[in-house]
């Protein structure tokens, strides 16, 4: 099941995006009539997913972010592959949703993007074994952990490089119906791929990384946990436009101009 956020005239929304993956012409979004953490109750009312527009699919109280989860990414880092999970916060107001523009700051020179599956929380939790992280994930949508890189580096710590207003890009919807195991990653810049890894790659599990989550702190319905990037990150420019691509989720598009 798809589960999206969006606005149509003025309101705001959840519906299940229903249709045949080979012709995304042929989606519809099934109205919902409450929250997207229980079994959906449908108004009647469907709307052609053409006619309105996506917002990022949840409003998280929190994002957990996962760093060096790759070993190929590591590498490119100059760092060595992590030993244990290295996470960090990212604020619930450097999110946005598909087609919102990315803004580059003026206080860097470096603003990267980085692919990565994103996790979905579905109700609160706190201390949950790896072995039942599943129970607590609602599904999986498309994330853009987007990373002043310069600012990482002068820092030492990442709070205000990977903090800013719009560098969580979020989208399209949730996958509810999903194995995060062996996905495919991949990441475009114009047009040009430039990172391309599976989630099978990845140093610790999605369900690790939702246990030692939980573990520091108490998982809201809601909240998001980014699982890392592949090799290929770099840097972006205003004017150009950059692609998530998730394999069993989808797409999600961002310009990025300058502040």
């Amino acid at each position: 099941m798809r589960i999206a956020r969006f606005v149509s005239g003025d309101s705001v929304g959840y519906g299940v995006v229903e249709g045949d993956h080979s012709d995304p012409e042929s989606f519809e979004v099934a109205v919902i009539t409450s929250h997207p953490f229980a079994d959906p109750e449908f108004s009647g009312a469907r709307l052609p997913l053409a006619q309105v527009r996506l917002l990022a699919p949840i409003l998280p109280s929190k994002v957990l972010a996962f760093g060096r989860t790759y070993a190929d990414h590591a590498a490119e880092l100059g760092h060595a592959v992590a030993t244990e999970p290295l996470m960090f916060l990212k604020p619930s107001t450097s999110v946005i949703g598909p087609g919102d523009p990315i803004r580059l700051p003026a206080l860097s020179n470096e603003v990267h993007y980085e692919a990565e599956l994103a996790v979905v929380i579905g109700r609160l939790c706190k201390d949950v074994p790896s072995a039942q992280a599943t129970d607590v994930i609602l599904g999986y949508t498309c994330a853009n952990d987007v990373t002043a890189r310069d600012l990482q580096r002068s820092d030492g710590q990442w709070s205000r490089a990977k903090g800013f207003d719009t560098f969580c890009p979020l989208g399209p919807w949730i996958e509810t119906n999903l194995d995060p195991a062996d996905l495919r990653v991949t990441c475009t810049l114009d047009a040009a791929v430039v990172q391309d890894g599976r989630t099978s790659q990845m140093v610790f599990s999605v369900a690790e990384l939702v246990a030692y989550a939980s573990a520091a702190m108490t998982l809201l319905p809601g909240d998001v946990i980014l699982t890392g990037t592949p090799a290929g990150v770099g840097p972006m420019r205003d004017g150009s436009f950059v692609e998530v691509q998730i394999e069993g989720v989808g797409s999600l598009i961002n310009p990025v101009i300058a502040r």
